[in-house]
């Protein structure tokens, strides 16, 4: 339960976080949001380290890394895909993406969740999609953001997985080797390609707030990945897109379809079958 109730809350803050950095990207430029706002990120896992305690070694360190490497291909594609198509479309798509690679490490592993958990991961799925349905998409002639929102789900996907074989003791150090992988590798980008990183004006705030709500919501997904089953503490947390979607019908004004609404519901569904004790 306390696995459960750990993804919950970090879909919620990943759904938060996911509209500032849309947001963010609207405002400035994609790879001076992601360097910066990660490095909000890692002021914050600075932050907790005497709070939530660990052993540093170099496999929590290099696994992370590792993660790191995932996460940044896939925070730029999805920064990318959210900055040129609709918040409502690529969120939901991306979620889809980076939910089926940890259910499958999981189950690969050998987790069997209960009957109903099962259930719970197949309309967790089946939400995921509704939501990602959107009428004014469906001429399918804005095709480049949800390819980036395909591809940055993958990197999610392998994020969430390479942070689960991170030693259980080793606290938030996965996380700090994770951002120190992910700003180097995009500070190296930006180097390459000659772009700047200097944030436009009036995006800092949002940027920041963006960094330190992802992290946030990292940091709860190491804790319910470490005492929960990864099939589904990631099916939870891919849930994210339903307080994404809310935020922007509400702040922006984007309008949802009967169809959106249903998933929205779904998800909720969802979330109380996989927090239901097993038989």
């Amino acid at each position: 339960m306390t696995a459960v109730a750990l993804a919950t809350a970090c879909a919620v803050i990943f759904g938060t976080a996911d509209f500032f950095g849309g947001l963010a990207t609207r405002r400035s430029r994609v790879l001076a949001v992601v360097v910066i706002s990660q490095l909000g990120g890692l002021l914050l896992v600075c932050a907790l380290m005497p709070v939530l305690p660990g052993a540093p070694s170099p496999a929590a360190l290099l696994w992370g890394m590792a993660a790191g490497v995932a996460g940044a291909a896939g925070i730029v594609l999805f920064y990318r895909g959210l900055a040129s198509g609709m918040m409502s479309v690529v969120a939901p798509t991306t979620a889809t993406t980076s939910m089926a690679l940890p259910v499958l490490f999981g189950l690969v592993l050998g987790e069997r969740p209960s009957l109903t958990a099962m259930a719970g991961i197949v309309l967790g799925l089946l939400a995921v999609l509704l939501v990602s349905r959107d009428s004014a998409a469906a001429s399918g002639s804005r095709i480049g953001p949800i390819v980036s929102a395909l591809a940055s789900g993958a990197g999610f996907g392998g994020f969430f997985v390479l942070l689960k074989l991170a030693p259980a003791g080793s606290g938030l150090w996965p996380l700090a080797g994770a951002r120190i992988a992910s700003i180097s590798l995009v500070v190296l980008l930006a180097l390459v390609s000659r772009r700047t990183l200097r944030p436009l004006p009036g995006a800092l705030p949002v940027t920041i707030a963006a960094g330190v709500l992802d992290m946030a919501a990292n940091i709860l997904y190491l804790l319910a990945a470490r005492g929960g089953m990864l099939s589904l503490v990631a099916v939870l947390v891919s849930l994210y897109p339903a307080s994404t979607l809310l935020l922007a019908r509400y702040v922006l004004d984007e309008r949802l379809n009967r169809v959106q609404i249903a998933g929205v519901g779904f998800a909720l569904g969802a979330v109380a079958l996989i927090a239901l004790p097993p038989a």
